[in-house]
Order: C-alpha cells, then structure tokens, then sequence
C-alpha cells in the first residue's frame, strides 16, 4: 500500500472484483490482517451474501477473523451479513420479492464503523452485477461514500477485464487502487499479461505481497 496507515483512519474501504471467483473474500482477508498488522482496529461487512445454505461461509469467516484481530468488534452475523438469500446468483435475481432497504444498509455501516478504525466491505460478483433495477454493486460503493479496491485476476483475458472496470470506476468518480490476485493462470501470466499491464500502469500491486 503506498499511502500512509493513518489516511486509512475512519475510512470504509470497498473490495471488489472485474467478476466473481476472483478473490475478494480472500482479499478482505488480506486486508484485515495488513491493516490489523499496522495498528488499526479492524471492522468486516458483507451487506449481501448469496448461495447461503445453513449460514453465510463468507461472512462468517471474515467475522470470526475480524472478532480474532479486533475483539471489540461485538457484533453478530445478523449484523454483517444483513441480506442472505440462498440462491447463488445476483442479490438482484436471489432477492425474489424481498426488498433491499439501502438507508438501513448505511446506518448499519455506520453502526459497525463505531466498533472499528477502518471498516472492510465486501462486495457481491463484480461492479456491474445489480441489486434493484438500476442499481449496480458499484453505485453501492458511492452509497456508501467509500473508496475501492479492485480485485483483478490473472487468468487469460485479465487485461481487458481490469481496464474494463477501471473506466466504470473512473466514469463514476471513485477513488479506488487495484490489485491482482495471482491464482489462476499465474504460471503463464509474467510472459502473457505483465509485460502489457506494466508497461501501462508503470507499477502493479499483488495481493500476496500483502
């Protein structure tokens, strides 16, 4: 991370990706622990979580992390996981007829912001995935006043997808940064995706170097 740990401070920061299977939950994970790492307490939201059986495996698992990093953080799974639907598809189409109440969504974001520094959201799919008819995960990070980090694979076709995305975030005005998660295709990827991506951006950050 380039900026200093305390620009951080009473921030909420919006993980997501160019898609699913990408790695958020994972990079949350990288998150918390960096930013628990460097002295802040942490805090975890998952507002949605689809494909939910007994329980939600997602926030479940950030929440139990979380407690372990931050034990102050005194919240139930009701309280980061809000939405649970059990379809595995869009909030959109596994809502049914439910209806997301997004102001409810920002007093529990700031409810949990009271028990931490800095406050990780996990998003659902990627940017353009929708939750109501015209609204998308990525207005969801303007909603919620956040900054944005992009997960970006890097599989065959990683290029297109992350400059894709950067123009969605550009096109809305979010402050985000990027990184890429080497786990598919990273064999293959400093002889078919790096030499493009770095001479492009000059600079690439990784979620394993976290």
């Amino acid at each position: 991370m380039k900026k200093d740990i305390n620009y951080f401070k009473n921030k909420t920061i919006f993980i997501t990706a160019t898609n699913t299977d990408v790695g958020k939950t994972y990079a949350c994970e990288k998150f918390l622990n960096y930013f628990s790492k460097n002295g802040l307490k942490v805090g975890y939201f998952k507002p949605c979580e689809t494909g939910v059986k007994d329980f939600p495996l997602d926030g479940s698992k950030m929440l139990d992390l979380t407690k372990k990093l931050n034990p102050s953080f005194n919240v139930t799974i009701k309280d980061v996981v809000p939405y649970q639907f059990s379809l595995p598809a869009a909030p959109y189409v596994a809502k049914c007829k439910t209806i997301i109440d997004f102001e409810f969504l920002i007093k529990q974001k700031e409810y949990l912001q009271s028990f931490c520094d800095v406050l990780i959201i996990e998003g659902a799919g990627g940017l353009m995935v929708p939750i109501q008819d015209n609204i998308f995960i990525i207005d969801l990070i303007k909603i919620f006043k956040s900054e944005a980090i992009l997960i970006t694979p890097s599989k065959l076709g990683c290029i297109n997808d992350t400059l894709l995305s950067i123009e969605a975030l550009k096109s809305r005005n979010i402050n985000f940064d990027f990184f890429i998660n080497l786990y598919e295709d990273k064999n293959s990827f400093d002889e078919v995706s790096k030499p493009f991506l770095i001479d492009y951006f000059g600079e690439l950050n990784f979620l394993q170097d976290l």
